[in-house]
């Protein structure tokens, strides 16, 4: 899933003001305002640029964005720890939301005006995007332009996760790590949706309330306790689905803490992330500690291992559009609901990763253009 960004124009000081309104009728557009990637490294290789670029291309649409979802993913990428974004100078951000401006031609099923949830590889940090119409959703009834930022990525990882690899089912039990972060909020969202699931969530002390206040049973602070003993405390037996974002060494105290038929599904590697940028031994430390298994292992220990990737779903539109039917339905339902820690401006991107990075959110960062306000209460109304 690729969005295309406007092409670069010179960089500009990130200080200079947004252009113009691009014209609705899908002409030229105005110049507008991106977050760039300019080099790998820390906080400050992200800037503000402008941009400038055309109307949406056939089977496009071009969306006026509102707010943007910052990920663990945006992290890596900004240290080149993630394969999945170009090189540098690139603008990031896999998920957006705003208002269709204009259609390619071809476009049927969305119309000027639509309210939509954005879906890409990269590119969407941008106060104007033209992206595939199949990679837009439209917002339910209700919800607005930050929790439809923060809904695809998280909700749909967590839902493919626990569903559709987990097989979640009644009076099982759930280790989820970072559970105060975008993924583990939605998966705790998404495991009340079933019955009588015990969720065991890793956090700091300070976000033990909120977990228990969301539905965890049994939160664990994993920087003071050994998170394997504890769970073996109350559970001897272990867990049945074990979610591993971390890697390295906890990958295979995730194995090893599963019941029998227990699944361990893991999508990420945050063991890699120490400081601003990227730390050489902790990626060594994380390599050589890598869990790994064979057939016939696996085989003797009644267990079974999943790896999960949203970013090489790629071309998975049918796939993808089915899971995201039904978090929108379990959404107007009141079933879930999307946690927003903080709403960050473009211009402090440095201080929204930062947020993250150091594991203070509770629930999802989000970043917006910096629009007038009296624009954006017309266009929502």
């Amino acid at each position: 899933m690729s969005a295309e960004p406007a092409p670069a124009a010179a960089a500009p000081p990130p200080e200079q003001a947004p252009g113009p309104e691009p014209p609705a009728g899908g002409g030229e557009a105005a110049e507008h305002r991106a977050l760039v990637l300019t080099g790998f490294g820390g906080y400050d290789k992200v800037k503000v640029q402008a941009r400038r670029g055309g109307g949406p291309r056939p089977g496009e649409v071009s969306v006026r964005v509102r707010a943007c979802g910052l990920n663990f993913a945006d992290l890596m990428a900004r240290q080149g720890l993630y394969d999945r974004l170009p090189p540098p100078p690139v603008c990031p951000g896999m998920e957006c939301a705003g208002i269709v401006r204009a259609l390619g031609d071809g476009v049927r099923d969305r119309q000027v005006g639509d309210k939509v949830m954005v879906l890409a590889r990269s590119g969407l940090w941008q106060e104007v995007v033209n992206v595939p119409a199949s990679q837009t959703f439209l917002m339910p009834e209700g919800m607005s332009f930050e929790e439809a930022a923060a809904l695809l990525v998280n909700y749909i990882t967590a839902y493919m996760i626990l569903f559709d690899f987990g097989n979640l089912r009644p009076n099982q039990s759930v280790l989820i790590h970072m559970a105060a972060g975008g993924v583990g909020t939605a998966a705790i969202q998404l495991c009340k949706t079933v019955e009588n699931v015990t969720i065991f969530g890793t956090a700091s002390a300070s976000k033990h309330d909120s977990l228990k206040e969301s539905g965890v049973a049994h939160p664990i602070d994993y920087r003071t306790m050994d998170y394997a003993e504890e769970v073996r405390k109350i559970s001897p037996k272990g867990v049945d689905i074990v979610l591993d974002p971390l890697g390295g060494s906890d990958t295979s105290k995730a194995f090893n803490l599963l019941k029998p038929m227990g699944k361990l599904i893991t999508y990420g590697v945050a063991n890699l992330l120490t400081g601003q940028k990227k730390n050489l031994m902790a990626m060594a430390k994380t390599w050589w500690n890598q869990f790994s298994i064979n057939a016939l292992q696996l085989l003797h220990h009644n267990k079974a291992v999943c790896g999960y990737h949203l970013g090489y779903m790629d071309e998975e539109f049918e796939l993808v559009g089915g899971v995201v039917a039904k978090l929108v339905n379990l959404y107007s339902q009141g079933k879930i609901k999307p946690k927003i820690d903080s709403v960050w401006p473009f211009d402090q991107v440095a201080d929204a990763m930062r947020q993250m990075q150091e594991k203070k959110n509770v629930g999802k960062v989000i970043l917006v253009p910096e629009a007038p306000k009296e624009e954006s209460k017309k266009e929502e109304n």
